[in-house]
C-alpha cells in the first residue's frame, strides 16, 4: 500500500473515533532491551541495554533504578504484581521487591542465559465439587512466634546468602505462601532447559528439551522424533496449568530412521508439554513447597547465624592470643623453658612470680590491656547469647516443627507419594533436624561455661596486676583455683567455642555416654547414636545434606510425569545466526472460551501462537503468522482442529514486534524500512482475530515437514475493516509492551522516545493516570 493509502486510512480511523489514543510521549536518555507492564498495577519495569532496571509509574514518574551487577537477559512479573522477576545471563534468577526494588532472592536455576520467563496463577476453583481437595492450615504461628531473620550484630554483609538481608518484613510475606494462590514460575534457557519453580523460590521440575522424546502419530504409525541443540525462546503456561505451549529452535531427528533427518528439519519448532500433574496435585505440592520454602529461609537464617558467631568469637579470640602471644617469647628472652600454662600455675599455687611473667603482667599486657580483652569477649559472648536465642534457636526449632509435619504428609501415601514426598527420606531430616536442636542446646552450655571461666581468669588476673603494680610482692590474691586450673587446662589448649563452629571437629564421649544413648534409641531417641561426636557445624551441614535429598526427591518425580504431547514444526532456517529464534518476534497466551465462562462445572482454554516467519523462510516475505488450538484443555474425546493463518504486511514495512492481547486480538509494531519512502513512519495495528479467516493446518506429519503454505494468506489493511490503527511519526523498535490489565501499551522509537497509548475507548483515563502504587 502506497504511503498516500496509509495516511488516508489512518485519517478515516481518526475521523471515527476508533485509533488508540495517545497518553504521552516522554524522551528517555536510555536504550530500552526488555519491558514488561505490572499486571495489577500501574506500573512499567524496564530493562537497559547496559541492564539497569528502571520502575516506572503510568505517568512515568520513575520510583526506583536498581544495577543488578549481572547481564539482564529476560523479565516479568509474579501473578500478584509484588515481585519482578529476572533472568540473567549467567543462570540466576533474581527476585526483586516491586516497592523498593530490593533483592527478596537470588536463585541459580540454569547453567545458561535464561532467554524467557512465565509466571502463571492457578485460575480460582470455578467447580462446586470440593469433596477431593485438602485443608489445610499453616499451624507453625499457633505455636511459635514469628520467624527468625537474619542477625544483624556485627553482620554479614548483603549477598552472603541467597536471601536479602536487609529486607526483612518483605522476606517474611514473600515466604508465607500459605495464603497465597498457587503460581509456578516457568523459566527458559538457550539450551533447551526450562525449570518450573512454585512461588518462584521452591524448585520442583526441569525438563531438557533435548532429551525430551516426542512421538508423532501419523497414519497409523507412530514415529519417535528427538530435538537436538535447542534454544528456547518463548514459554507460556495455561492458566490453569494443564499445559506448557513453548517455542524453540533446534534440529528434528527422526530416532526411528535416522537416514530420514535431514537439514530441512533444522528449524523453528512449537512443542506442547503435558503439566497436568501441577493442577492434579497443587493441593498436594502448595502444602509441600509452603513448608520447603520457610525451611529453605530458615535454613539461610541458621548458616548466618552460625558463620556470625564463628566471626564474631574469632575476633576476640584473636585478640586473646595477640595480647598474651607475648608471654612465650618473654619466656624465650629470660632463658626460661616453661609454658605460659606452667607460669600462670606457679603464680597460682606458687608463692614468686617469675621476671618474664612479672614483666608481662605488668608491662606487656597491664591493667587497660587486660580490661580492653575482657571487654572485647564480654561483648563477644553477649552476641553469642542474642544470636542463639533470638536467631539460632528458634529458626532450628521451627525446622524441626515444620519438617515433623511434612513427614506426618509423607506417611499420607496416596497423596503425597506420587509427587516424591519419601517417607523413609523425611524421617531420616527429621532425625537430624532434631540432633541440630541437641547441637545448639550443648552450645549454648558450653559457651555460657567457657564464658565463665574466662570471667574468673581474668578477674583473678586483674586482681594480681593489681597487686604487681601497686609494690612487688609475691603474694597472691586468692580465687578458685579450682576454676583457673579448668581455664589453663582446656581454654589454652583448645576452644570449645571454636570447635563446635568448625564442621571438621570430632569430640570424644565416654563409654557410659555413648551406652545410654545407644539404650534410649529403644525408647525413641535417635536411630544414629554418634551425633554427639558431631559439632554444631557439621551438624548443620549433614541436616542440609539430608534436605537437598529429600526435596530432590519431589523435583525428580514431578520432572518424570512431564511429558511433550505434541509438536508443530512452524518454520525452517538455513543458517547458524537465523537458528537464534529469541530475536524473532513471537508471542504465545491461553484465552479462556466463551461457553466455559457459562458452565461453572468446567474450564477451557484456546492457546494462541503468533510470530513472525522471517523473510526468505518458507518463500514467504513479510508475513506474520497465528495459529490457535495446538493444544486445549477441552474434556473431549475429539481432538481439537488446528487453524490459523497468514498475514501479509505491506512491503514498505516491516513487524518489528508482536503481542497477543486480550479478548483474542493481536497488537503489530510496523517500522517503515529504510530503502522505502515509508522511512521514518511507523503504524501500531491491534486485530481482532475472531474477525479474521482461520483456515485449517493438516496434521500430517512428516511428509511435510513445515506446512504453514497451507494457511489462508491475508493483506493486511490498515483501516478499520481490520482493526484499530495509530500512524506514528518515528521509526520503532523493540521492545512492545502491552498491559492487558490497564488497556495500554508501550512503544519505543529508535530516536528514543517512549509512548504510551491507550488501547480501549472504554479504559477510564483518569483511573489510569492518577492511579497509586498499592
Amino acid at each position: 500500500m502506497a504511503e498516500e493509502q496509509m495516511e488516508e486510512a489512518a485519517s478515516s480511523a481518526a475521523a471515527s473515533g476508533t485509533p488508540f489514543q495517545l497518553q504521552f510521549d516522554k524522551p528517555i536518555p536510555f536504550q530500552i532491551k526488555l519491558a514488561e507492564w505490572n499486571p495489577e498495577k500501574d506500573l512499567l519495569a524496564m530493562v537497559t541495554d547496559d541492564s539497569k532496571v528502571l520502575l516506572h509509574r503510568f505517568n512515568w514518574q520513575r520510583l526506583w533504578t536498581i544495577s543488578p551487577g549481572k547481564y539482564i537477559t529476560s523479565i516479568c512479573w509474579s501473578p500478584d504484581g509484588k515481585i519482578v522477576a529476572l533472568g540473567t545471563e549467567d543462570g540466576f534468577v533474581l527476585l526483586h521487591d516491586v516497592e523498593n526494588g530490593k533483592m527478596l532472592r537470588s536463585i541459580k536455576s540454569h547453567d545458561v542465559a535464561i532467554v524467557c520467563l512465565n509466571w502463571a496463577e492457578d485460575e480460582p476453583l470455578s467447580r462446586t465439587d470440593k469433596a477431593d481437595l485438602l485443608s489445610y492450615e499453616d499451624r507453625t504461628t499457633r505455636f511459635f512466634p514469628p520467624a527468625p531473620v537474619m542477625p544483624r550484630i556485627g553482620g554479614l554483609n548483603s549477598g552472603d546468602t541467597g536471601l536479602a538481608d536487609d529486607n526483612e518484613e518483605a522476606i517474611q510475606a514473600f515466604s508465607s505462601a500459605s495464603c497465597q494462590r498457587f503460581n509456578i514460575l516457568c523459566t527458559g534457557d538457550k539450551d533447551g532447559c526450562i525449570c518450573f519453580s512454585i512461588f518462584g523460590i521452591f524448585p520442583v521440575g526441569k525438563i531438557n528439551i533435548n532429551k525430551v522424546p516426542i512421538h508423532v502419530q501419523s497414519s497409523g504409525k507412530r514415529t519417535s522424533y528427538r530435538l537436538q541443540d535447542v534454544s528456547i525462546s518463548k514459554v507460556s503456561l495455561s492458566r490453569n496449568l494443564h499445559q506448557l505451549v513453548l517455542l524453540c529452535s533446534g534440529k528434528l531427528i527422526n530416532t526411528d530412521n535416522l537416514s530420514l533427518s535431514n537439514d530441512i528439519s533444522v528449524g523453528v519448532h512449537c512443542l506442547h508439554l503435558d503439566t497436568s500433574i501441577f493442577s492434579n496435585r497443587k493441593n498436594e505440592l502448595h502444602q509441600v513447597s509452603q513448608q520447603a520454602s520457610s525451611i529453605q529461609d530458615l535454613v539461610e537464617v541458621v548458616r548466618a547465624s552460625i558463620s556470625m558467631m564463628s566471626k564474631q568469637w574469632s575476633n576476640a579470640m584473636n585478640l586473646f592470643h595477640e595480647k598474651f602471644s607475648a608471654l612465650p617469647s618473654l619466656l624465650t628472652a629470660n632463658g626460661m623453658e616453661s609454658s605460659s600454662e606452667d607460669e600462670f600455675m606457679s603464680l597460682l599455687f606458687g608463692t614468686h612470680t617469675s621476671p618474664a611473667l612479672h614483666q608481662f603482667l605488668v608491662n606487656s599486657l597491664g591493667e587497660a590491656g587486660l580490661k580492653r580483652i575482657a571487654k572485647t569477649i564480654e561483648s563477644a559472648g553477649k552476641e553469642l547469647r542474642i544470636v542463639v536465642s533470638e536467631h539460632l534457636q528458634p529458626a532450628v526449632e521451627i525446622i524441626s516443627f515444620r519438617l515433623a509435619e511434612l513427614r506426618g504428609l509423607a506417611r499420607w501415601r496416596s497423596r503425597f507419594q506420587n509427587i516424591g514426598l519419601d517417607e523413609k527420606l523425611m524421617d531420616g531430616v527429621t532425625e537430624r533436624a532434631g540432633m541440630l536442636v541437641v547441637q545448639v542446646e550443648r552450645f549454648s552450655r558450653v559457651a555460657a561455661t567457657v564464658l565463665y571461666l574466662f570471667q574468673n581468669f581474668f578477674s583473678w588476673v586483674l586482681k594480681c596486676v593489681k597487686i604487681l603494680l601497686s609494690e612487688p610482692t609475691d603474694q597472691v590474691p586468692s580465687t578458685n583455683s579450682e576454676l583457673v586450673v579448668i581455664f589453663l587446662k582446656f581454654l589454652l589448649d583448645k576452644d570449645p567455642i571454636k570447635q563446635l563452629l568448625e564442621t571438621d571437629q570430632i569430640f570424644e564421649w565416654d563409654i557410659d555416654t555413648a551406652k545410654h544413648v545407644e539404650q534410649l534409641v529403644v525408647f525413641g531417641g535417635f536411630t544414629d547414636t554418634q551425633f554427639l561426636e558431631r559439632s554444631l557445624a557439621k551438624q548443620f551441614s549433614e541436616l542440609e545434606e539430608s534436605l537437598k535429598e529429600a526435596f530432590l526427591m519431589p523435583f525428580t518425580t514431578i520432572s518424570s510425569q512431564i511429558h511433550c504431547q505434541g509438536l508443530l514444526p512452524l518454520y525452517p532456517v538455513t543458517s547458524s545466526g537465523a537458528l537464534s529464534s529469541t530475536s524473532t518476534p513471537a508471542s504465545i497466551a491461553f484465552y479462556k472460551d466463551k461457553d466455559s465462562q457459562h458452565n461453572a462445572s468446567s474450564y477451557s482454554s484456546t492457546d494462541y501462537i503468533c510470530f513472525k516467519i522471517p523473510d526468505g523462510s518458507l518463500n514467504l516475505r513479510n508475513f506474520v503468522a497465528v495459529i490457535k488450538d495446538f493444544c486445549s484443555s477441552r474434556s473431549t474425546s475429539s481432538i481439537p482442529s488446528l487453524s490459523g493463518f497468514l498475514l501479509h504486511i505491506p512491503v514498505e514495512y516491516e513487524c518489528v514486534d508482536l503481542s497477543l492481547y486480550k479478548d483474542n486480538q493481536v497488537v503489530l509494531l510496523l517500522s517503515g524500512k529504510s530503502s522505502s519512502e515509508s522511512a521514518g513512519r511507523s503504524w501500531m495495528v491491534m486485530l481482532q482475530t475472531e474477525n479474521l479467516s482461520f483456515s485449517q493446518l493438516s496434521r500430517t506429519f512428516p511428509a511435510n515437514y513445515y506446512n504453514l503454505q497451507e494457511l489462508e494468506a491475508l493483506e493486511l489493511q490498515l483501516d478499520t475493516d481490520y482493526g484499530k490503527v495509530r500512524s506514528i511519526p518515528h521509526p520503532l523498535s523493540t521492545p512492545l509492551a502491552v498491559s492487558a490489565s490497564r488497556g495500554v501499551a508501550c512503544v519505543f522509537s529508535s530516536r528514543r522516545h517512549a509512548l504510551v497509548y491507550i488501547l480501549d475507548e472504554d479504559e477510564d483515563e483518569d483511573e489510569d493516570e492518577g492511579s497509586e502504587m498499592e
